[in-house]
């Protein structure tokens, strides 16, 4: 592989041979071994002053890029500092060097020179793509951490570009060594596309689906993800070929990135960016403790909290011939004071709208479902505040709590399959004897 040299190469390298000639023979070499000692002597030099310009070079660069962090205190700039970025771009220099001063030393062994310059090349190439991929992996890390890109997996589009370069390396590394134009090969390469389409099958899902991921925004690290009976916890990692889930229970498993856009899954950042995790529990009430609102219940109704004012102003409106349960003009929430159920839906709804944990912005309602053989259930809905799975879980544990032990003040009694206790007491209330306390 031929290449030009410049006329300062010209005259430097060949003021060293004539340097290195005239002290071979005051020290008395013989002309016959004159020129083996200066090709050898004059390649060593050239090797050592190449890689003393690149040290040199390395020392002026990040002395200076140095003396410019320490009065801009960029925080990128630190990174390029702390992983070389700037400094490491001198390892290109000592091939580059060799291969402009070597050729003179060689002019009457082609054959050597063509080998060490192929050398020299391949060095070239296995520093640059070393120098690319530390670049691509330092500004990955500095795009992560950047707020637009962190949750973006960038991951495998980094192992991707990391694949492409390797591979172009190869060639030409494969071309250098048989002497034969890259494009040949990549021509060749053609015929066993097949063959390589079988064995990268997974990389080359894994990178379609992670642009399709990347590009919809559907998947991020960080991310509480739900598929099928295996998948229930968060990712913690996205690359070219797998998708990694650290369980609730701990346990981590993998699974491809195609199978994410191929499948459903359940993702629940909507409802870790939103306002509130949401609560939907329900009691069935036994149908036959429902029962119209006597006089008498209403005011021992007004006893209890929240109550008092609600009655007091609905009994207004029925005096005053108005009755409106939904969007009331008086503010007051939806429920009747027709039946026992219906005081117990509004009680309920003002103690959720009261409750320090419920985000009142949300959807908010208790609300009767459709009637079963069980009974009719009645059901809460609204949204926690605080997200996180502990404290939602205690707050939901108090809300139903609440809605369970306070039922019986409203003369309501929830649903329950009869048990070998009841049967017992049955069977003492039967024979005349004190039931089971």
């Amino acid at each position: 592989m031929e290449i030009g040299i410049d006329d300062k190469s010209s005259k430097f390298a060949g003021t060293l041979i004539e340097g290195i000639k005239n002290i071979l023979q005051q020290l008395g070499v013989s002309h016959g071994r004159l020129d083996e000692w200066e090709e050898f002597i004059y390649v060593v030099l050239i090797i050592v002053v190449a890689f003393a310009l690149a040290w040199i070079m390395r020392f002026i660069i990040h002395y200076t890029i140095s003396r410019l962090l320490s009065r801009s205190h960029n925080a990128v700039l630190k990174i390029l500092v702390d992983r070389k970025i700037f400094s490491r771009i001198a390892n290109l220099i000592p091939p580059l060097v060799i291969i402009s001063l070597l050729p003179l030393a060689f002019e009457n062994s082609p054959h050597l020179l063509s080998i060490i310059e192929r050398i020299c090349w391949i060095y070239l190439i296995i520093a640059f793509v070393m120098y690319t991929n530390m670049f691509l992996t330092t500004l990955w890390h500095i795009l992560s951490r950047s707020d637009t890109m962190r949750d973006r997996p960038l991951k495998g589009l980094l192992q991707v570009t990391k694949g492409i370069i390797v591979g172009l390396a190869v060639i030409g590394i494969v071309s250098l060594l048989i002497n034969k134009s890259p494009m040949n090969l990549i021509t060749g390469l053609g015929a066993f596309a097949a063959v390589l389409m079988l064995v990268f099958k997974d990389s080359i899902l894994g990178f379609v689906a992670g642009v399709q991921l990347a590009e919809n925004d559907m998947i991020r690290e960080g991310d509480w993800i739900v598929m099928g009976d295996m998948v229930n916890g968060v990712v913690i990692d996205i690359t070219l070929n797998t998708v990694k889930v650290q369980n609730f229970d701990n346990t981590i498993i993998t699974i491809p990135p195609y199978s994410l856009i191929s499948g459903a899954f359940q993702n629940w950042r909507g409802m870790a960016e939103s306002g509130g995790r949401r609560i939907m529990r329900s009691y069935t009430i036994d149908i036959n403790s429902i029962k119209f609102c006597t006089p008498e219940m209403l005011e021992d109704y007004k006893k209890i909290d929240y109550l008092n004012d609600y009655i007091t102003r609905k009994q207004e409106q029925q005096q005053a011939g108005k009755i409106a349960n939904t969007e009331n003009p008086a503010g007051l929430v939806n429920g009747t004071i027709e039946t026992n159920l219906g005081v117990f839906r509004a009680y309920m709804t003002m103690y959720l709208q009261n409750h320090p944990f419920i985000n009142n912005d949300l959807t908010l309602m208790v609300r009767i479902l459709e009637a079963d053989a069980n009974g009719v259930p009645l059901q809460i809905y609204c949204f926690s505040a605080n997200k996180v799975w502990v404290s939602y879980e205690s707050i939901q544990a108090e809300i139903m709590e609440h809605f369970v032990s306070v039922m019986p003040k409203f003369g309501l009694h929830a649903f329950q399959n009869a048990s070998g206790r009841d049967y017992i007491s049955q069977a003492y209330i039967t024979a005349g004897k004190q039931p089971l306390s």
